[in-house]
């Protein structure tokens, strides 16, 4: 099996702030969307979110919670825990054929335009119970790319709703920039490192339950977080990462992206590979 560069699920903090980057919300200028409905893209402008959006079939939904269901229990038996597979697509050849979906390419395209990388994937899984949340944060506070138009998607790998920690956004907040926020430690539960307070001052909190095969959109910019599982149910999500090909990825992370639509410039994307298994 092919070798793949290894990334830090959580980047170091300091080399982030020290890049310079372009900070803020680029609206989508799609003017003929080929699969969301026009007023899906005046929406994404104001709220820097779509959901629920459709993927996969029930069918092909539960195939793939019984593929998660194998990488976890290697990876609980490696002695990992339940949100350390990252850089999937890296390494799980059904990851990197699930980021080049049409069902979840299409919409992306719409809202980004014809060329397209996608270059993160991480499988952030709340066992029962577990106690852990993700605090309210900005994903473009730990990415060094420039400028600032990626997008998640969040694919429901199993039924989430607030019961079992599913996401929650801040409406609008997308268009405050980079927000101020504070470090939070291993002792807080928080799954990632930091944490926004009082969110609701850059917009409304509202929740996104999906059924497994759903996903979201948001936009990079996006105040969003989870509350701990408090049910008997697990919540696992996949979120894939996408960009336009313009941007710029810096630290080595262009090494992680690979065409999705359209073309780029094999020097600022050289592609990775599709792993063996």
């Amino acid at each position: 099996m092919q070798q793949q560069t290894e990334f830090a699920i959580i980047p170091d903090r300091q080399q982030i702030e020290e890049l310079e980057r372009e900070i803020r919300f680029f609206p989508s200028e799609t003017k003929t969307p080929r699969s969301l409905p026009m007023d899906s893209i005046s929406r994404w402008n104001e709220s820097g979110y779509l959901a629920p959006l459709d993927a996969l079939d029930p069918a092909t939904a539960t195939d793939y919670r019984l593929y998660f269901d194998d990488l976890l229990a290697k990876a609980l038996a490696a002695g990992k825990d339940s949100y350390s597979i990252s850089s999937a697509h890296m390494r799980h050849a059904r990851v990197w054929d699930l980021m080049q979906h049409p069902q979840i390419v299409g919409p992306v395209v719409d809202l980004l335009g014809p060329n397209v990388i996608g270059w993160g994937s991480h499988f952030f899984c709340k066992l029962p119970g577990d106690g852990k949340r993700v605090d309210w944060h900005q994903d473009c506070s730990y990415w060094p790319l420039t400028p600032t138009k990626a997008v998640t998607v969040w694919l429901a790998i199993d039924d989430a709703d607030l019961e079992n920690g599913c996401m929650e956004v801040v409406v609008g907040s997308h268009r405050h920039g980079l927000v101020e926020f504070e470090m939070s430690d291993g002792a807080s539960d928080n799954v990632l490192n930091q944490t926004v307070s009082d969110p609701t001052r850059y917009g409304r909190i509202l929740a996104t339950p999906l059924k497994a095969g759903q996903f979201s959109i948001h936009s990079d910019l996006l105040l969003h977080g989870s509350a701990p599982n408090q049910s008997n149910r697990r919540r696992c999500g996949l979120t894939l990462r996408y960009c336009p090909a313009d941007v710029e990825a810096l630290l080595g992370w262009n090494q992680k992206g690979l065409v999705v639509a359209g073309d780029a410039d094999p020097l600022k994307w050289p592609g990775c590979n599709r792993p063996d298994q």
